[in-house]
């Protein structure tokens, strides 16, 4: 069966200042910068959030401004498809959603900040950043207790502080 799409909006690095609604977290680590980044662009990077079934790269490395990606999460239902606007090499990235099988979101984004805190240890700041469709608002409080779950799951999987 074919599964419907539905287009996202692009954004630019403002959005995660000024979009209807912004999640943020900050985890100090007990990697190296190097080690943090290696995870975050590994072949299934953020195997650890329960709530995503699997991230696969579209694009083939070295990843940079232009990398695709599709994420499958909630057991299939939901599916974006994700165009990386920005890619600093081993400090951030950002995307966001091109289109995405449930009509939930106008725009959606994602930024991860990776800073080296010391030698062995690094700070990553993860934002996420969405304007809901207007008939998706009611569900604004579910998305936002889900997508908060990416940061448990990853202060979890870093044992971070």
């Amino acid at each position: 069966m074919r599964r419907p799409w539905f287009a996202c909006q692009p954004v630019d690095e403002s959005f995660f200042d000024r979009a209807p609604v912004v999640l943020r977290a900050s985890f100090e680590i007990p990697r190296s910068a190097e080690e943090a980044w290696a995870e975050l662009i590994a072949d299934n990077p953020l195997a650890w959030c329960s709530v995503i079934d699997g991230i696969r790269w579209t694009s083939p490395r070295p990843f940079g401004v232009g990398t695709t990606r599709t994420v499958t999460s909630l057991r299939g239902a939901n599916v974006l498809d994700e165009h990386f606007f920005r890619w600093e090499e081993g400090r951030r990235k950002s995307f966001y959603a091109v289109r995405s099988s449930g009509p939930l979101f106008r725009r959606f984004a994602e930024d991860y900040l990776l800073e080296p805190a010391t030698e062995t240890s690094s700070r990553l700041t993860w934002t996420i950043a969405f304007e809901p469709q207007p008939l998706a608002r009611l569900a604004t409080p579910i998305n936002r207790r889900i997508l908060s779950s990416l940061f448990r799951d990853t202060r979890k999987h870093y044992a971070a502080q």
